[in-house]
């Protein structure tokens, strides 16, 4: 009797995600905007189940970082530690990572007529360091985040406005 063997092919993409606005923190670093997701706090504390964690969450309208704690404000601290990081995962033998383009880093308000510069090369120097370790990035352009400045004076997706900015932004990063 033959065994079949299963095999991944040499070129399937091993590999993990990330987003941007879920592990970057250094949510008001290099010129980087405030982002819906930055005005979404957490819990601390103990709780025993994703629905507790998530009933104690709320949106608030300015930052207020004496009174709630907000996760995305340092996370994982992957924008000063991404290079460390990468080489973990690259140990793991691990040969793709998905990740996001955090639109605030590059865009702060979501409406500049230019990027921001420091948000640029903090991608490059990303996806650099992804490739010399010989990890193919897989990029989401947004994922579950947008400017506050847009959405607060658009309201959000629902605007055509936000949608041609979101547009703009896209193919000035091109």
């Amino acid at each position: 009797m033959k065994k079949n063997k299963n095999y991944f092919p040499q070129e399937f993409l091993w590999g993990g995600g990330l987003a941007a606005n879920q592990c970057e923190g250094a949510w008001n670093i290099d010129g980087k905007g405030d982002s819906v997701i930055d005005h979404l706090t957490g819990l601390t504390g103990e709780y025993k189940t994703i629905h507790e964690m998530n009933r104690g969450r709320k949106f608030t309208d300015k930052i207020d970082e004496g009174n709630f704690f907000y996760p995305s404000h340092e996370a994982i601290d992957f924008y000063h530690r991404y290079e460390e990081d990468l080489e973990l995962f690259a140990e793991m033998g691990f040969k793709a990572l998905r990740t996001s383009i955090n639109w605030t880093r590059i865009f702060p308000n979501g409406n500049e007529p230019e990027p921001n510069e420091k948000g640029l090369e903090f991608y490059d120097r990303l996806f650099n360091k992804m490739l010399e370790l010989g990890i193919e990035p897989v990029i989401t352009i947004s994922h579950f985040e947008m400017p506050m400045y847009l959405f607060k004076k658009y309201g959000g997706w629902r605007s055509r406005e936000l949608i041609d900015f979101y547009i703009l932004s896209n193919v000035k990063l091109s």
